[in-house]
Formats: C-alpha cells, structure tokens, sequence
C-alpha cells in the first residue's frame, strides 16, 4: 500500500542546463518536503487553514489557460501530468475531510490509506478538470467551514493510520496546508521551465 503522504514516486533533482552553478530544483518537491515541527500555535492554525481555504482559486490560476496537450504533461519525467494532479488533489483532499470528520466524531478511528498512484492511473483521471476544479470548490468551502470552527482541543483528537500509526488532527492540518501549496507548485514550476 503507498503511503497518504507520498504524492506520487521521487525522483532525483535536476540542475538547470543555463548555468552549471544555477540553484537545484526538484521537481518531486519544489516547495520541500512536509516537515512536522510536533505542535501548532492558534496563529499557525489559522494560516494553515487560510492556505487550505485558497487552494481552489490558486489551483484555477495555476492551470487557467492550459491546453488539453499541456494539461496531459507530466509536470516531471515520469511523474503525473497536470491533469492526473489536478484529480489527485481532488481524491487526497476527499479523503482528509473524511478523515477530519471522522477523527472529530469518533475516539481515534483507523482509517483506511488508498494507493493513489493506482487512482491517478484510473479512467476518471482522463476526464476534464472541470469536473474536479468544480468538486475541490465545494469540498474546500465545507472543509474550511470545519476548519474554522475547531476549538484547540478539536486539533488535539486523533486517528489511527496503518502507516504512519496515531496522528493528530494538528498535524493534519499542517500536511494538507502544505499538501495544496506542493501540487499548485508543481503546476506553475512545469508552466515555468515550458514557457506554458
């Protein structure tokens, strides 16, 4: 089974072919890996669910303009096109809500983890993005309507990962605000070094 936090495989950075002595770009993690400090402050909370609450608009002017050709470019050698992204993130964060809501309603419930590669590989990968642009809308709004109104406390309850063991909802918060921010990187990186 592939790990939640994965997002599709690694691979090795790159250097820029204009200058030998140009910074390294790695295009699996253009922005860094998720890093977990252990605890949020209320500030830090608040600005992770900003950042959750603006992945929809940032994801619609990452991708505005793109045609069907370059929505189906692999952002990296062998990683997802545009398009699979595009639904990947529309997958992931379902099941964060889902998850939030269960871990905000239940004592520590185990939730199931979904090989994503094998999602991204599935024939509702291939449909206009649209239809998931229109869904992560949605699901961002009720999402953020959670969000806002959890007490400290709220980010202190926990669920069971078969993976990753007992995490908090802190966390959570934490990886999706960052897990938003890494694929509409992805996006504008490609559209960067394409000229798209």
């Amino acid at each position: 089974m592939v790990s939640a936090f994965s997002c599709d495989s690694p691979a090795p950075s790159i250097i820029s072919e204009t200058m030998s002595t140009a910074p390294v770009l790695n295009l699996s993690y253009p922005i860094g890996k998720f890093e977990w400090t252990g605890s949020n402050t209320q500030a830090d909370r608040a600005q992770y669910i900003e950042s959750i609450a603006a992945v929809p608009d940032k994801l619609r002017a990452a991708v505005n303009g793109l045609t069907d050709e370059q929505l189906d470019t692999p952002y990296r050698p062998e990683g997802w096109t545009v398009r699979q992204l595009v639904h990947h993130i529309a997958d992931s964060h379902m099941n964060a809500y889902i998850r939030f809501k269960l871990a905000l309603t239940e004592t520590e419930p185990l939730v199931k983890p979904y090989d994503e590669k094998a999602w991204a590989n599935l024939p509702d990968s291939e449909l206009p993005i649209d239809i998931s642009l229109t869904l992560i809308d949605s699901l961002h709004e009720r999402w953020t309507v959670v969000l806002s109104d959890m007490k400290p406390s709220d980010f202190e309850r926990k669920l069971k990962h078969p993976e990753l063991g007992t995490v908090d909802l802190d966390r959570y918060v934490a990886l999706y605000a960052w897990h938003g921010k890494h694929h509409v990187r992805h996006i504008t990186a490609l559209r960067e070094r394409e000229h798209f």
